[in-house]
């Protein structure tokens, strides 16, 4: 393929991504899967690392992240993102409406209703088109640089293709679609990890991580509501200002309303009280504006908020109803979790049975007995949650609850270390939930991928002693599994009944268990569940360690000193690797072909970098972060992640961190741009 032909071909991706991606976004009108749309990207990635020249920064590859950004730049805001006056009461915001008719004089006014969404505040600064700078709303006065991480939400333009100013700024949410929540808690808790606590505090967690191919992970949205426009506005009113973010392709939350006067602002309030639980984002309120701009004007503003708008909160959505029992389930990893049983409720529109209770201290802490009256709450948990006890209607003598001493499964002493919140059973091969959980992880897709094998045959497979251990699925025959039955619990009927294997399905699961010795080292490394050794984890430890192995031997230092490896994770791997159980299954499953050994890296063209460390920062226009860091180790350098008298070259890009720059300036380290990378490797 010729370069000029490379050029349109990408340049002919990039419009039909950003087209479907407006049907998606902006539309929701989606007209190919998320599947489809993926692939495209691929395709377009893998011809930008061929053409690099042809790389342009609004392109859509450049939202799968891989900026790493140790510290955040403090940035002035150009306008205060000041906060808004609340109020709880209908009769508190008919008196708001009074001060401003009589601020302005005047009651021909109109307002403009928005839905108050519960995440992050973000102003998103726009040059010539193209977005330059992502700032979080901070203390008002000043945020964070967010940029790399910003870029990664696929509803934020990166490029406006319509005729625009020069120079205007866009106010939004930033937040964590409850689906998208939802997908990353049972990450999660398949890789032994706490589950996040909501969205809004996981958004505002993720636009912190320095790592942007983490925040790509978790797939952010973001509506905007708000335009400021730098020399000659196009709007005299917000309500037009929303019209020309929509036109320019911004995802603006399509629940607005203009309204001509308090009782029709009272009609949304009314509508959306239960309408908004269908929403893909928690909200908790609405926001109302006096919609001309030069009413706004004239309004003005107090120490801390515009006199011109207000939001209005609804009340939270709680219940009272009955505390049935406390069970305690139990996890993979052997982390017991309370559960409250409550007699169903109705609330914010789904019936309610169950809540979290956390641990032990959260029991403590509600000081709860047997039958209590309690306060439920459906806020941004996944599980609601319990937020008090109404004592008035405690029963006399009633029992106080209290927190298990021993596993409910298997009845082994739970134990809680130092610095936990929660107990644990540490019977982790006699335990029946921890045994199947384990099993379960091991065979899901991004580990052993070995699909054809369910829960429920996992659970066949136990019943009938066929296997007690992940490793044990090796040493299964196609005998073993034709014709076994087993019991399967049917919750939806609330009955038992006996299933079979047929011949079909025998032969799918021994085929995929042959299949998975192929898998590579570092997805068998997550496979294995080590506690707190995720995918990236993983990646990470075989990527540096190259072979399970040399990773068993390594020590606490050896542990971290890989890049982003704490002291938590390196504890982890040490105790995983002293349990003689663990030792026997690496040595069953490396028997039965399963790969315990990274090749060493294809690719590698030279040595001219050999011996030389690297630190990467900025954003680059050839290469992505992870492309220079691949270069680097192809011609035999190596990247790491901290300024030292030791290190080599600062290979420094734009909105480089000042404080990296200063250190590296302060140690008399060598600092290169990308242009002298290329003729240094190019040499």
């Amino acid at each position: 393929m010729t370069e000029a032909q490379a050029q349109k071909k990408i340049q002919a991706l990039i419009d039909d991504l950003d087209y479907h991606n407006e049907l998606y976004y902006q539309k929701d009108s989606p007209e190919i899967s998320d599947y489809e749309f993926d692939q495209r990207l691929e395709k377009l990635i893998a011809l930008e690392n061929e053409f690099p020249q042809f790389k342009y920064p609004h392109s859509p590859s450049q939202r799968v992240g891989g900026t790493i950004t140790k510290n955040f730049e403090t940035v002035k805001h150009k306008h205060p993102m000041l906060s808004l006056g609340n109020t709880y009461s209908k009769e508190e915001l008919i008196d708001w409406d009074n001060r401003v008719k009589k601020g302005l004089g005047t009651d021909q006014l109109a307002y403009f209703c928005e839905l108050k969404f519960d995440g992050v505040a973000l102003s998103l600064w726009y040059q010539n088109g193209e977005l330059v700078r992502a700032v979080t709303r901070g203390d008002g006065t000043q945020g964070d640089d967010i940029t790399a991480n910003a870029r990664t939400i696929r509803s934020i333009p990166l490029k406006i293709k319509q005729q625009v100013p020069e120079m205007f700024e866009v106010r939004g949410e930033a937040f964590f679609p409850k689906h998208e929540f939802e997908r990353v808690n049972l990450e999660r808790k398949e890789e032994g990890k706490d589950l996040l606590a909501n969205p809004r505090n996981a958004a505002s967690g993720t636009l912190k991580m320095q790592d942007s191919s983490l925040v790509a992970h978790r797939k952010l949205d973001c509506y905007l509501y708000n335009l400021i426009e730098e020399g000659h506005p196009q709007s005299t009113c917000h309500s037009q200002s929303i019209g020309l973010l929509e036109k320019w392709g911004f995802h603006v939350s399509s629940t607005y309303r203009k309204c001509r006067n308090i009782d029709e602002v009272l009609d949304y309030i009314q509508e959306w009280e239960i309408k908004r639980h269908d929403l893909p984002s928690d909200t908790d309120g609405v926001v109302i504006k006096v919609d001309d701009l030069n009413q706004q004007n004239e309004l003005g503003f107090t120490a801390k908020s515009p006199r011109w708008a207000i939001a209005y909160k609804y009340q939270a959505e709680s219940a009272t109803t009955r505390l049935e029992t406390v069970t305690f389930q139990v996890g993979r990893t052997g982390s017991v979790t309370p559960v409250a049983n409550l007699s169903p409720v109705l609330i914010a529109g789904t019936t309610v049975k169950r809540a979290s209770l956390h641990n032990a201290n959260e029991i403590e802490r509600l000081d709860l007995h047997e039958g209590d009256m309690v306060f439920v709450e459906k806020g941004g948990e996944i599980i609601p949650k319990i937020t008090g006890v109404d004592e008035t209607a405690r029963a006399q003598n009633s029992k106080k609850i209290e927190y298990i001493t021993h596993c409910p499964e298997c009845s082994s002493e739970l134990i809680r270390q130092e610095g936990e919140a929660n107990h644990y059973c540490l019977n982790a091969e006699g335990c029946p939930p921890q045994i199947l959980g384990r099993i379960e992880h091991f065979i899901q897709r991004k580990a052993m991928d070995i699909d054809s094998l369910g829960s429920e045959t996992i659970r066949g497979l136990l019943q009938r002693n066929k296997i007690q251990h992940f490793s044990d699925l090796y040493q299964l025959t196609f005998e073993d599994l034709n014709g076994l039955s087993f019991e399967s619990f049917s919750e939806k009927k609330g009955e038992v009944s006996i299933r079979s294997l047929r011949e079909k399905s025998a032969k799918n699961i021994i085929d995929a268990i042959e299949t998975s010795k192929l898998v590579p080292f570092e997805r068998v490394l997550f496979a294995l569940g080590i506690r707190y050794v995720g995918q990236t984890v993983a990646e990470k430890l075989a990527r540096h360690f190259k072979s399970i192995d040399a990773l068993a031997k390594a020590n606490f230092e050896n542990l971290i000193a890989v890049d982003e490896i704490g002291d938590r994770i390196a504890e982890s791997v040490l105790a995983f690797f002293a349990e003689t159980q663990n030792q026997e299954a690496i040595s069953m499953l490396r028997k039965a072909g399963v790969q315990f050994l990274i090749s060493e890296e294809e690719g590698v063209t030279g040595t001219t970098l050999e011996g030389k460390s690297f630190v990467i920062s900025g954003v680059f226009e050839q290469f992505s972060r992870d492309e220079l860091k691949d270069t680097i180790k192809a011609h035999g350098g190596k990247v790491v992640s901290s300024i030292s008298t030791k290190l080599d070259y600062l290979l420094a890009g734009d909105d480089m961190g000042p404080a990296k720059k200063e250190k590296a300036l302060k140690l008399e380290i060598t600092i290169i741009s990308e242009r002298d990378f290329i003729q240094m490797i190019a040499d």
